[in-house]
């Protein structure tokens, strides 16, 4: 698999995909959207399945175990896969890299 950086600034749209697009994704939705807004972000955030993510999404936030099939469906998009529902690393760190200006580097 491989690899996509996308500049901060060029960061306009997350989507989180999930297998569904129920449940437990609207619940990290809104965490990005509450931690995105608290750092002062004009960031668009939904979410969608897997099977359909819009296209010119700029970064896809997934669970880890669906990172490979959302390469597939986004391979111009920054997937960073997640293990944790709530306050994961990866969505902390996308979330600091956003404010920061620094670049965001998924798979």
């Amino acid at each position: 698999m491989s690899s996509v950086t996308k500049a901060a600034s060029d960061v306009s749209w997350i989507v989180l995909a999930c297998e569904a697009g129920m449940g437990s994704s609207l619940m990290v939705t809104n965490f990005l959207k509450k931690k995105l807004k608290k750092a002062k972000l004009k960031i668009k955030v939904s979410h969608a399945p897997v099977h359909d993510i819009p296209a010119g999404t700029d970064v896809v936030v997934t669970h880890a175990g669906l990172a490979s099939r959302v390469k597939q469906v986004a391979p111009e998009a920054a997937v960073v896969p997640f293990k944790i529902f709530f306050n994961d690393p990866s969505l902390v760190k996308l979330v600091a890299d956003l404010s920061s200006g620094a670049d965001v580097e998924g798979i």
